[in-house]
């Protein structure tokens, strides 16, 4: 209140409040939050009791209950309208797709077609210029690699990037985050070293497990730059899954390996899909993709040209004209 103004009545105080309660009700915003939708519900019901009227009040869900509605809880993750450009050249266009909890999904189209750059803009090598990622129900968009694979959402590349000079079992132990041996003074510190060595002992063990999951024990001594190129694929993913994550991206799995060692990867990635992880697969092996994939997406020049389940795709007209081909029939 302004000084110089004369102080209005009694009666008139009581009408300025009630304009201003109208006034402060009209104003809600959208996203206004639990505490003030009871407020504004509050002030509703005491205006209908003034004219004797009885009014239902809106209900309006908080903002943290709008955001889990749009994730389903089955859906591990979430695309939604993604963008990425470079120049000129668009290399993923308004791309919207789910992938299930618990699932082996097929990400497929022709060379060119944006499906590894989808993958770089969902695990945070490169941001996009559009849409949201949605990962777990979390807005991931835009974060670091190192933060994404922190949540539980990790990815192997077409071409396996092991630690050449190391060990296989060394690679392994590098792996899982948030080691205590990381902090220098805790490795030198003789009181504060027993923790780093519990911790190792503890991890040498989950990493023996894991080699013997992906048959790759007798080779635990060996340096990975000597490995084959199969050995390789199987000592990615085995180094991924010692991050203990929820979601595998794997680009091109396949590529270079031969047809036992391709088995014994297939075999591995169904038991760890029995276990309960999820993986988007990007695969040019049509066989692969439709034999071993639940649900497969198809992407076209940057956008998505059709998903479904494998049988739907591979009759889908516009597929077999854009990529798969008469032989798919």
């Amino acid at each position: 209140m302004n000084s110089g103004v004369d102080a209005p009545d009694e009666e008139a105080s009581e009408n300025g409040a009630a304009s201003a309660g109208k006034a402060d009700d009209a104003d809600v915003p959208d996203a206004v939050d639990v505490v003030g939708v009871d407020e504004a519900v509050a002030g509703g019901s005491d205006e209908s009791a003034a004219d004797g009227t009885t009014h239902e009040p809106e209900t309006q869900d908080s903002a943290v209950e709008r955001r889990a509605a749009e994730t389903p809880p089955d859906v591990r993750l979430q695309v939604r309208n993604l963008r990425k450009s470079f120049g000129g050249v668009v290399a993923v266009d308004d791309m919207s797709f789910a992938v299930e909890a618990g699932t082996i999904t097929g990400l497929i189209g022709p060379n060119g077609a944006g499906k590894s750059t989808t993958f770089d803009c969902i695990t945070g090598a490169h941001e996009p210029d559009g849409g949201t990622v949605r990962f777990n129900g979390e807005d991931i968009t835009g974060l670091r690699p190192d933060q994404i694979a922190s949540r539980g959402l990790v990815r192997t590349f077409q071409i396996a990037r092991e630690l050449p000079e190391m060990t296989v079992l060394e690679n392994l132990m590098l792996a899982p985050p948030d080691q205590v041996g990381e902090r220098l003074w805790r490795s030198v510190v003789p009181g504060a070293r027993r923790g780093v060595v519990e911790q190792e002992r503890a991890l040498r063990d989950r990493v023996w497990e894991t080699l013997e999951f992906f048959e790759i024990d007798h080779l635990a001594r060996q340096e990975a730059g000597a490995l084959s190129g199969g050995q390789r694929k199987l000592l990615e993913m085995a180094r991924a899954m010692m991050t203990d994550p929820d979601l595998l991206l794997l680009d091109e799995p396949l590529a270079g390996v031969n047809p036992t060692l391709e088995e014994k990867l297939l075999d591995r990635i169904h038991d760890l899909r029995d276990q309960g992880y999820t993986f988007l697969i990007v695969e040019h092996d049509m066989d692969v993709i439709m034999d071993h994939c639940e649900h497969v997406i198809v992407m076209h020049q940057g956008s998505l040209l059709a998903e479904g389940p494998p049988a739907e795709i591979r009759s889908n007209e516009r597929v077999i004209d854009a990529y798969l081909g008469e032989d798919l029939e």
